[in-house]
């Protein structure tokens, strides 16, 4: 277990073996004439499209393998199962965090989006372009499904997130926010830059935490909302499945991630890293 000791000891005895990155600026208006910031908003863009993509054609194609009418009296055993779904949005957030981190950070996901920024690890500027292409690359993700699987997408939900039935809005609302919470602090420990300092592989390895995180939540929440967690891949849904019930539960979807978000921010920010920030007298030697 690590020793609580004085920042005053530690200072005089030698320096940091880490540095934290500067604030970025809330409002950088210089960002806009570089092109580093439109190629990571492209990448936001494809990377959501893809998600969503794959994500939701594992749903639909869940769905049809395990109906009866379509697929014969054994259908209850057929098709991946909730584990096999919540291995595709796993999956996938480790795939495409490993490809985009580089570039755009790899946040494929407003909530991470809106969590970096209350930290200051992005600009006002990047964070509403950021979220802007995930949201649209969302809507397209769910298009091409529905283009190539137009006889199925409506007839099984179109992979929409609603609240399920048996379960009230205040537990859907809590199921976002705790797991938003679970993946947005889990984001901030895997690209703590203490840690990757001290351990050369946490750069690495930071997209598979971020990924089992995703895989975690899903296994406990796709019963009571479908798992949300993820503003851009509700409104992805929601627009192109266009149903009564799939938008008036969407702001529950927005609402539970954001809080959920801004929590885990202020807990790793303020709490878990607050000597580092000047917040407190005393830091871990752990």
């Amino acid at each position: 277990m690590g020793k609580e000791v004085d920042v005053s000891t530690l200072e005089a005895g030698g320096a940091r073996d880490y540095a934290d990155p500067p604030p970025a600026p809330l409002v950088d208006i210089d960002e806009l004439g570089k092109w580093s910031l439109y190629r990571a908003v492209i990448a936001e863009f494809v990377a959501t499209l893809l998600f969503l993509y794959i994500t939701v054609a594992t749903v639909i194609g869940y769905k049809h393998q395990t109906d009866a009418s379509a697929s014969g009296p054994d259908a209850a055993c057929g098709g991946v199962g909730i584990l096999g779904i919540a291995w595709a949005f796993g999956g996938m957030i480790f795939i495409l965090v490993y490809c985009t981190a580089g570039i755009s950070g790899g946040h494929i996901n407003p909530a991470v989006t809106f969590g970096l920024f209350l930290a200051r690890k992005v600009s006002l500027v990047r964070a509403i372009l950021y979220m802007a292409a995930q949201c649209l690359g969302a809507i397209c993700g769910v298009g091409l499904v529905k283009g190539f699987q137009s006889g199925f997408y409506v007839r099984y939900g179109g992979g929409a997130n609603e609240v399920s039935a048996g379960y009230s809005t205040g537990t859907g609302l809590a199921a976002e926010i705790i797991g938003t919470f679970v993946l947005v602090y889990t984001v901030f420990s895997a690209t703590d830059p203490k840690r990757n300092a001290r351990d050369s592989h946490v750069p690495v390895l930071a997209p598979l935490p971020i990924g089992f995180a995703v895989f975690m939540v899903h296994l406990a929440t796709i019963p009571i909302t479908g798992t949300g967690i993820n503003p851009a891949r509700s409104l992805g849904a929601a627009v192109v499945y266009n149903n009564n019930k799939a938008w008036s539960d969407q702001w529950i979807f927005w609402v539970g991630p954001f809080i959920g978000a801004a929590i885990a921010a202020l807990y790793h920010q303020i709490v878990l890293r607050a000597s580092a920030r000047g917040y407190g007298s005393f830091r871990s030697n752990a």
